[in-house]
């Protein structure tokens, strides 16, 4: 049975990304981190983490990934840590 070109170009592509999530790349959790979503999510709420989901533009978003991947620290660490400055800055109360 032959395919037709995107299936095999769709093929192509999984083949791509298993391979580096076998090696420990693309979006790779830290080792110590719970394989099972419910024990994710009860260990993301005890340490008092609440998802929250916003619209930003691309580009705003490039950077925040540009910039935290430069920094060394999960996004959301580097995001958490924008917004903190943000609020606590000289002219907060404008927000």
């Amino acid at each position: 049975m032959t395919m037709k070109r995107a299936e095999l170009e769709k093929r192509k592509g999984l083949a791509i990304v298993n391979a580096q999530r076998q090696a420990g790349r693309h979006g790779a959790p830290p080792p110590d981190a719970p394989t099972d979503r419910r024990a994710r999510r009860a260990a993301e709420r005890a340490a008092g983490l609440v998802p929250f989901a916003v619209k930003l533009p691309a580009d705003l978003v490039a950077e925040l990934q540009a910039r935290a991947q430069r920094d060394g620290v999960p996004l959301n660490d580097g995001v958490t840590a924008l917004l903190r400055a943000a609020l606590a800055g000289p002219d907060a109360s404008d927000l």
